[in-house]
């Protein structure tokens, strides 16, 4: 099984699995409708939105942790997901923790 904490890519899935990359997407867009670098990222920004919401990490902190190189790259990426800023999310976060 895949350890937690490591960072989930469409390769390390395959190795897991014992398939080739290729035929892993293929099988998992026919079985879900999406495809597997889409699951994937939703993921990674789901998990980015709990870490935002759950701890004091940094962007850039969180964007290293869900497997982006660059922070920018994340922030982009987030603010096209939830149609606002890491930073902003966070202050919505907490916002409505009181």
């Amino acid at each position: 099984m895949v350890e937690t904490g490591t960072t989930f890519t469409i390769r390390n899935l395959a190795l897991e699995f014992h398939l080739s990359p290729s035929y892993l997407q293929r099988l998992f867009k026919h079985q879900t409708g999406v495809s597997m670098g889409e699951w994937l990222n939703e993921q990674r920004l789901q998990r980015a939105a709990h870490l935002l919401a759950s701890t004091y990490m940094s962007v850039k902190e969180i964007a290293h942790a869900i497997g982006y190189e660059h922070a920018s790259s994340f922030i982009r990426a987030f603010e096209r997901r939830f149609a606002q800023s890491p930073s902003h999310y966070r202050k919505q976060s907490d916002s409505t923790k009181c």
